[in-house]
């Protein structure tokens, strides 16, 4: 409540202090919000590509795996699939994107993902394991983008609500404690002068 503030110029110039403090903060989140619009946008448009690569890798990989299977018995594939040679790790870092740490995804694999012999298996299952091996890097691309958009676009709806708070909250509610403070100094001001003129009359009379 305004009628429970001290309105004093000591009261005024810290709430001076105080809004440009604001408006310097509304100003450093505005541009954070703008840069963090910016990275988004940015990552879905690569999104979008790597995407329908994605989905092209892999309706290839299932479709030679379809291939496969009509050309070798079942217990062939079990057989050929059974003891995998080829090892994968996936390694995580992470980065800062306008303060937001973001993982970073790098691939780390060894051995041969065709460890079978060639004579009860097709040249279908050797493709197929191949084309799968090449989509790994465009999914854990994908999945690093993803994870990414995700965290910024939650840092840039909790960066808006903090823009929107001081914009429309904070910075007016402050303004309008100063205008209060001013007012109320100024009708001080008046009083002590007509206080004095009054005084004035007395001692000239």
């Amino acid at each position: 409540m305004l009628e429970n503030i001290n309105a004093t110029r000591m009261e005024q110039l810290r709430l001076r202090k105080k809004v440009a403090l604001a408006m310097r903060g509304h100003k450093l989140l505005s541009q954070k919000r703008d840069e963090i619009s910016r990275r988004l946008v940015k990552i879905a448009a690569s999104l979008k590509t790597i995407r329908e690569n994605v989905e092209k890798e892999l309706l290839e990989t299932s479709r030679r795996f379809m291939m496969a299977r009509a050309t070798m018995e079942p217990e062939d594939i079990n057989a050929a699939l059974e003891v995998p040679t080829k090892k994968f790790n996936l390694a995580i870092s992470f980065a800062s994107i306008m303060s937001v740490r973001v993982p970073e995804l790098a691939k780390e694999m060894s051995g041969d993902i065709m460890c079978y012999g060639f004579s009860t298996t097709s040249g279908e299952l050797d493709i197929a394991l191949r084309a799968l091996e090449r989509a790994m890097d465009n999914l854990i691309e994908l999945a690093e983008k993803e994870k990414q958009a995700q965290l910024l676009a939650t840092e840039l709806q909790m960066t808006r609500r903090r823009v929107n708070v001081l914009e429309y909250v904070v910075i007016p509610d402050i303004q309008e404690t100063i205008k209060y403070i001013y007012s109320k100094l100024g009708e001080a001001e008046r009083d002590n002068i007509s206080r004095l003129m009054k005084i004035a009359d007395m001692i000239r009379a």
